[in-house]
């Protein structure tokens, strides 16, 4: 058995990596001439960075978690996460509704008051089941946190309005706050949420992207960086795939890669099918790396609700993940900024989203002015996010039956078209083994 595995992201290593270790024969088809996907890393000038954004390692799927700890070897530091919200100039704790005490006490009141009037609403019976993502942050938190918080963060890092996006993903990845603790947080009781990454382990050295060659290493060799798919027919055999100039034959095909890229390589595809692949929506990422001459601070990451500090979401501190990630004496800031094509961000330069971005991290006084960074660049992503609009179960469903009629098996964050941090990858290639061979 051949199985040609269609990109080289950490679904694509991964599945190549354990169906090898089944005894398949396995290829792995990357466009680029560097595998890993979003969880590619660069070092320059002493410095490393994530391309993809920040990643951190952590599950509360303990199979999962060891997998990548263990695949890691000694390449791995443990660290406690220390996280804020800047918020009106403060750090405020995260996440919001676990530091209420710490905002002015006319939003402490409006925050705990409208959360108040929301479970007395629920509790009467007087509020409608909601319909779409701000109606459950409303639902679920009340006016206050919705309007400080979760509406205007979460509408920066989808860059997309709220009450256009489905609510069905929201549960598991969105945790519903105990009512006794936002209570006690309000009155300053010290509570904590997200308990599942208050522990988190990064490579020592290499980024991300270690992760991803500790699990391609046995299958490296079989890893084609380069080869660019062009078409995919399927045959009575299998697979004949072609880059345009080179074919491979396969018993199977899987695909790990957007179905915006992948659907070009077939043909005969109907109407209904590119339709539906044509709306489904995407937020790209511009990653915004500067290197500061000095120690900044000893967060973990920062998020950013307010649109007039810049135009990114969350800010990371990739030199408190490992000691090895910047030069002795400095330290290293991760600025996210999501897009669309044709906004204004994708039509800004890379010099202008580094201006951007240092200006406003002095003007929040992470840097004490520009003069402090020595080292800057900026890594753009085609696919980063995907954006649960209302017409997104109904679209993806028509999209991914079709793959699996025309026997292509789509797997991951972007071969299935699902929102999976990278757990939630490995996951998912874990469950596709399972179905493929049941005990």
């Amino acid at each position: 058995m051949t199985t040609a595995i269609i990109g080289g992201g950490l679904t694509g290593v991964t599945l190549g990596r354990l169906l090898a270790a089944q005894g398949e024969d396995v290829i792995i088809l990357e466009r680029d001439r560097v595998y890993g996907g979003l969880c590619r890393s660069h070092t320059a000038n002493g410095f490393t960075f994530d391309d993809g954004g920040s990643h951190i390692i952590f599950s509360r799927d303990a199979e999962v978690q060891s997998f990548m700890r263990d695949v890691l070897q000694e390449n791995k530091a443990e660290r406690n996460r220390n996280t804020k919200i800047f918020f009106k100039g403060a750090y405020v704790k995260y996440p919001f509704e676990n530091g209420l005490a710490e905002l002015p006490p006319e939003d402490r009141f409006y925050c705990i008051n409208e959360y108040v009037k929301t479970l007395i609403a629920l509790e009467k019976g007087e509020l409608q089941p909601p319909e779409n993502f701000r109606e459950w942050i409303l639902y679920t938190f009340g006016a206050g946190i919705a309007d400080l918080y979760m509406i205007p963060y979460n509408e920066k890092i989808w860059n997309y309005p709220a009450e256009k996006m489905s609510l069905h993903w929201v549960d598991g990845r969105i945790p519903r706050p105990p009512v006794e603790d936002i209570i006690k947080s309000a009155v300053g009781i010290e509570t904590e949420g997200y308990t599942h990454q208050s522990v988190f382990t990064y490579p020592v050295t290499g980024g991300i992207e270690a992760l991803v060659r500790a699990i391609a290493a046995p299958v490296e060799d079989k890893i084609r960086c380069g080869f660019s798919v062009s078409s995919i027919q399927k045959t009575e055999d299998g697979f004949v795939i072609s880059n345009g100039t080179e074919t491979i034959t396969a018993d199977r095909c899987i695909s790990t890669i957007p179905p915006q890229e992948l659907l070009p390589c077939l043909s005969d595809v109907p109407q209904s099918v590119a339709e539906a692949t044509a709306a489904l929506r995407y937020n790209s990422l511009a990653s915004v790396c500067i290197g500061v001459s000095h120690p900044v601070n000893d967060y973990s990451w920062l998020y950013v609700p307010q649109k007039e500090l810049g135009m990114f979401n969350r800010i990371s501190f990739p030199s408190n993940y490992s000691e090895e990630v910047a030069p002795d004496g400095q330290s290293s800031v991760l600025a996210e900024i999501t897009f669309n094509e044709g906004d204004d961000v994708s039509r800004m330069t890379d010099e202008e989203l580094i201006a951007h971005t240092v200006k406003g991290l002095t003007e929040m006084e992470i840097l004490d002015s520009p003069d402090d960074v020595v080292y800057s660049a900026v890594r753009r992503q085609k696919y980063a996010y995907v954006v649960y609009d209302l017409a997104y179960q109904e679209n993806v469903k028509t999209v991914l039956s079709y793959l699996r009629t025309e026997g292509i098996e789509p797997v991951g964050r972007f071969g299935e078209f699902e929102y999976l941090n990278m757990d939630g990858c490995i996951r998912r290639v874990l469950e596709f083994l399972d179905l493929k061979n049941p005990a």
